[in-house]
């Protein structure tokens, strides 16, 4: 199966990208950190218990359903550990790799690892590239004028509202992610769809277990539906400062080489710990799209080297607060809707671009 960028190809000897390769190479900044990840995934599996054994505990009550909150925010973190292990940053073989991700996508969380690492490869070979990456490509949402020009109906406005609509529409992510991933199994080759979708199938029926024998079917739908909409909320607002409302490259303009073309379409978040914690580490997003196989807990590390390098190689090293980030990214998709709602017509637009 695909792992989503787990290995960093080789740069040319001459390469804006290589001396920087070398200097976070020789500073250990790639070497796996096991123990850490050991630690990580331990805590994160014994909070998940603990959340699982409250609401058996709290059984047939309304109060259950604030346990929705740390069942969102620790199913987070299990998303992180599975994006890790797809990255190849945790194991050192790509089928101990594999494992981790399918235990913590599959199983822990009901999302298809493989549907996860596929999507995730395109985005991190050609970031905000409209016909390469599919994070930007036409959906509920748009991310160019030229998307939006062809856009009808519904969907037309949609768009024209979409900047305001953007984290409310993020409360179906959690279950859009499970749907997605059903879909995806038939794309799959036969060995690998048999094993997701028997983990798929463990990971429902345990899940309804663990709700319908602790409290009514009416209790269980509403802590499930809340559960996975603050999950959907909490992805959302992780990855929407990354990209949105940073450059797109042209599709039929000059090449990027990787320093630039991961660079300049990413945006980091400042903050300390607590960010890096709400965030997976994916705070350090410029750093984690240069090397996408480094270790969370080295991707602070490794900024100021990458900020002075990008420095002196003369490239814009967007970063910025949690909020500021927020504003930019719907800055951007309110800008994407203004002709349409300018009253201007789908021919008018196509013209105009």
């Amino acid at each position: 199966m695909p792992q989503a960028s787990a290995v960093l190809a080789e740069p040319a000897a001459g390469s804006d990208f290589a001396p920087l390769l070398r200097q976070v190479r020789s500073a250990g900044l790639l070497d796996r950190r096991r123990g850490r990840y050991a630690l990580t995934i331990a805590g994160n599996l014994l909070a998940l218990t603990a959340t699982a054994t409250a609401v058996v505990l709290t059984g047939d009550s309304w109060w259950t359903l604030l346990l929705a909150v740390p069942a969102a925010v620790f199913c987070a973190r299990t998303a992180f550990i599975g994006h890790d292990s797809g990255h190849a940053q945790i194991a050192a073989t790509r089928r101990a790799n594999r494992i981790l991700g399918l235990i913590h996508a599959d199983l822990l969380l009901g999302m298809s690892y493989a549907w996860w690492n596929d999507k995730h490869n395109r985005h991190h070979a050609n970031p905000n590239h409209v016909d390469k990456d599919p994070d930007v490509g036409v959906g509920a949402l748009v991310w160019t004028q030229r998307q939006a020009a062809r856009r009808e109906g519904f969907t037309r406005w949609l768009t024209r509202h979409q900047a305001r609509l953007f984290f409310p529409m993020l409360l179906l992510e959690g279950i859009n992610l499970k749907v997605s991933s059903v879909r995806d199994l038939k794309r799959q080759e036969v060995g690998e769809r048999r094993v997701e979708a028997v983990l798929l199938t463990v990971h429902v029926a345990g899940y309804a277990t663990l709700l319908l024998s602790s409290m009514s079917p009416g209790k269980a739908a509403a802590f499930a539906l809340l559960h996975h909409a603050l999950f959907g909320l909490h992805l959302g607002a992780v990855f929407a400062p990354n990209h949105k409302g940073m450059e797109m490259p042209d599709p039929d303009g000059e090449r990027w080489g990787h320093l630039r073309r991961q660079v300049l379409t990413s945006r980091n978040v400042r903050g300390g710990l607590l960010t890096d914690w709400f965030m997976g580490g994916l705070n350090y997003q410029i750093e984690h799209h240069l090397f996408p196989n480094m270790p969370r807990p080295h991707l602070r590390l490794a900024r100021p080297l990458v900020r002075s390098h990008c420095a002196a190689a003369g490239l814009t090293y967007a970063e910025t607060g949690l909020i500021d980030s927020y504003a930019q990214a719907l800055r951007h998709m309110h800008e994407v809707g203004a002709p349409l709602r300018d009253g201007q017509g789908t021919g008018d637009i196509g013209r105009a671009l």
